[in-house]
């Protein structure tokens, strides 16, 4: 079945950019801007171009560089506004230039101190303004949602006489809900004679929280572009978030009967560019790009995901640019999650074997918030070896020194668990880098350092600190932690306690397990 085209509208660069704390430098802009044409979105909304030299500066930036989308910038109904847009869009592709002014009655009493037909006149002027530059012209009667109905379809008639292309019909200060709103498209559907002439596209703020929503129950009534802005940043409350938008269009095509040309496998990317450029992490709940999104804790769900994946998973994480699904291994995982990270960690256990670790790792996850691979090898170890079983080498010595402009060196000496002792030096990049590298002179691993942190355990000057390293080595990641009053030695008893994670060699008729050989 052929399904008509939605116009994804992406305004990150801009209304995103509103967010407070959000700003972005031209470089910044230019990046995310790649990755939007990447991503396939129709219309890229780069900036305002008249709000200062930097946003002007970006929008012809990108206007200059980005192909396959078109680059809109932003005016108000002023003629120097438009003709700032302009000259920032000589050299795009397919400019759009998106001109606003505020129609509510809130608005034009208050802020414009403006009448009916002034507000009609300044659109329609500035519409027929705007085709002198550019003949893809949108306009958005700003606070459309608070407008009386049929004032607005009085608005949109006149635009789309004067040469809009679009009509935006913005919820600007997020005052909507579904029903509503989807009636107003309806409305405007309905009793706009020429609306057959535009698109009608909308803009969603999140204002009550159904900024995803309403712009969903707008395109069901009939609206063709949806202004949306990855991760859902922006003014206030933010926007409908563009990743929520699209998959949930693909995931219900059915109901919805449209489709975009969004491709979806960069949505992660994407969600992690801006993420990191802006400062913004997304919290863990978020749907589609949050950490938990494509997590499951319960054991019931576990157990029914093993089974079947879509018992408890609607959309396939690899559409969004994920590997794989996780089970997260917690105080509400049961017997047949862990039994398969077992088995995924290269072991096999008897049913005895397998019901000791579990109830050990109830008790254990309780106690802890996130539950690592090295802790469900330490409790099969646990079950069969030793302590002592578990230690190849044994830091016995640190020399560090550090200087200025010079490169950190590191000195180490280390015992095997046969009592020779064994001294290396490195260089690194940095002093805790320097021995890193020179325990693996001796270890002989290729380990690469993944993640790095400090706390005190103690209080006062002289406290101790507790250091934890995250290493992967041959596909094996292991957690290793060091604790002393020098973070420099700890750090060292860190690494190594990861060395030997990685190094655990079982015994003959013990566990199966594909393994790091040790020395």
């Amino acid at each position: 079945m052929s399904l008509e085209r939605l116009v994804i509208f992406d305004t990150t660069l801009r209304d995103g950019e509103q967010c407070p704390g959000a700003s972005l430098n031209r470089k910044e802009k230019l990046e995310i801007a790649r990755k939007l044409a990447t991503l396939n979105v129709d219309v890229i909304e780069a900036g305002f171009p008249v709000a200062s030299p930097g946003d002007f500066d970006s929008v012809k930036e990108i206007a200059r560089e980005i192909r396959g989308s078109s680059i809109a910038g932003l005016a108000r109904a002023l003629e120097k506004d438009i003709e700032t847009a302009a000259r920032a869009l000589e050299k795009a592709e397919s400019p759009r230039i998106h001109i606003f002014l505020s129609t509510s009655k809130t608005h034009r009493e208050h802020k414009l101190q403006k009448s009916k037909s002034e507000i009609i006149k300044m659109a329609t002027d500035a519409v027929q303004f705007g085709k002198k530059f550019c003949d893809d012209i949108e306009f958005s009667p700003e606070d459309a949602s608070r407008t009386e109905q049929d004032f607005l379809c009085e608005v949109i008639e006149a635009v789309i006489d004067a040469g809009a292309k679009t009509v935006n019909i913005p919820d600007t200060v997020g005052y909507a809900v579904p029903d509503e709103f989807g009636e107003l498209i309806s409305n405007i559907n309905s009793n706009v004679k020429n609306i057959d002439k535009a698109v009608i596209s909308v803009h969603c703020h999140n204002d009550l929280g159904m900024a995803v929503a309403n712009s969903l129950a707008a395109v069901k009534a009939g609206a063709r572009q949806v202004e949306c802005t990855v991760n859902g940043i922006g003014e206030r409350a933010g926007n409908a978030a563009m990743e929520e938008i699209v998959m949930a269009l693909k995931t219900r095509r059915n109901f919805f009967g449209v489709d975009t040309r969004i491709d979806t496998k960069q949505i992660m990317p994407c969600s992690k560019l801006v993420s990191s450029l802006t400062g913004f992490f997304v919290q863990r709940n978020k749907a589609i790009v949050g950490k938990n999104a494509f997590a499951h804790e319960s054991g019931v769900h576990q157990d029914g995901f093993l089974k079947k994946k879509d018992t408890y998973e609607i959309m396939n994480p690899k559409d969004i640019g994920l590997e794989e699904s996780e089970l997260v291994l917690g105080k509400h995982s049961g017997r047949n999650a862990l039994s398969k990270k077992i088995e995924n960690l290269g072991y096999k256990l008897t049913d005895r074997e397998l019901k000791e670790v579990f109830e050990d790792f109830k008790i254990l996850a309780d106690e802890k918030k996130d539950l690592f691979e090295e802790d469900i090898l330490s409790l099969i170890q646990k079950q069969k070896f030793s302590e002592e079983d578990l230690i190849t080498y044994k830091l016995e010595s640190i020399k560090c020194s550090f200087e200025s402009e010079k490169t950190p060196k590191a000195s180490v000496v280390l015992t095997n668990r046969d009592g020779e002792m064994n001294e290396a030096t490195a260089s690194g990049d940095g002093p805790i880098d320097a021995i890193c590298n020179a325990i693996d002179n001796i270890t002989g691993l290729s380990c690469k350092l993944i993640d790095y942190q400090v706390r005190s355990k103690t209080k006062g000057r002289d406290a101790q600190g507790e250091v934890t390293v995250r290493v992967v080595s041959h596909n094996r990641e292991v957690l290793g932690k060091g604790v002393g009053v020098n973070t420099i030695e700890a750090s060292g008893f860190a690494y190594i306690n990861a060395i030997n994670r990685l190094l655990f060699k079982v015994k003959p008729d013990s566990l199966e397990c594909d393994d790091i050989t040790g020395p």
